[in-house]
Parts: C-alpha cells; structure tokens; sequence
C-alpha cells in the first residue's frame, strides 16, 4: 500500500473519530431552549415532555416574586407576553435578580405535572443595568 492511501486512511479514521465525539458531546450536552409558550404547547401535545430537562427564558411577571430566605426558597411567575407559569427555585439566586421590572432570566429544570416549573438553575440577565454603567464611564472618560 502506498503512503498516500495510508495517510488518507489514516486521517479518514481521525475525522470520523472526531465526528463520533462531536456527536456524542451534544447529544448528552444539548438541553431544549424554549419560551413559555412553546414549553406548555409541547407538555399539552405531549404529557412526557413534562420529564425532560430544558431551559426557558422569559421575563418574571412583576409583584410575582416571593421569597422565603430561611429556606433559600423563591418563588414567582414567568411570561414570554402570551403565556405564564410559575418558577419554584430552591437556592440563591444572582444578585442581578431583583423586584425591579423588566428582568429576564433563564432557568434550567423540568416543567411538573403540577404545572410549576421546577427551577435547578435561574440566570439573570440585566444587560441594561451594565449598559447605563458603561455609559456614565464612558462619559467620565
């Protein structure tokens, strides 16, 4: 066999070898990201979708938060405009998420047959709060 068909075999099997780990890490990495809508739309269409691991984002209801700091519990509600739910979250959340309106989050859990999202991570993003923090630096400089 010649060297060139050797190296072409060779790199052929690196390829196919990367691919397969490729594959592999995103099936057991990827999560589903979907709004509230989208997320009760696929447990009504399918009631097993209510044990699948996913991520919502969406903006908490304002005067829906409740927090119960002896128990590291909070609780409060989600909308994407046309559907809400409510978020159960047991830990700390960032120190972003606060009873100011407007905070979008996105949350990692499963969605109960209870109908309450079970929250095992809340993100906040506040990009205008840092954004008016840029830009009185911006204006100082």
């Amino acid at each position: 066999m010649k060297a060139g068909h050797k190296f072409a075999i060779g790199a052929l099997v690196i390829v196919a070898a990367i691919a397969a780990l490729m594959y592999t890490g995103v099936k057991q990495t990827g999560v589903y990201f979907l709004t509230p809508t989208e997320l009760l739309a696929r447990t009504s269409a399918d009631p097993s979708f209510h044990d699948v691991g996913l991520k919502v984002g969406a903006k908490v209801v304002p005067g829906t938060i409740k927090r119960d700091r002896a128990s590291q519990r909070i609780e409060f509600a989600v909308s994407d405009g046309q559907n809400q739910f409510p978020v159960r979250y047991e830990g700390i959340v960032p120190d972003t998420f606060t009873d100011e309106n407007d905070i979008e989050v996105i949350m990692s859990g499963k969605l109960g047959t209870d109908g309450v999202f079970h929250a095992t991570e809340v993100l906040a993003k506040c990009g205008s709060r840092y954004e008016s923090e840029l830009d009185k630096l911006k204006q100082s400089a």
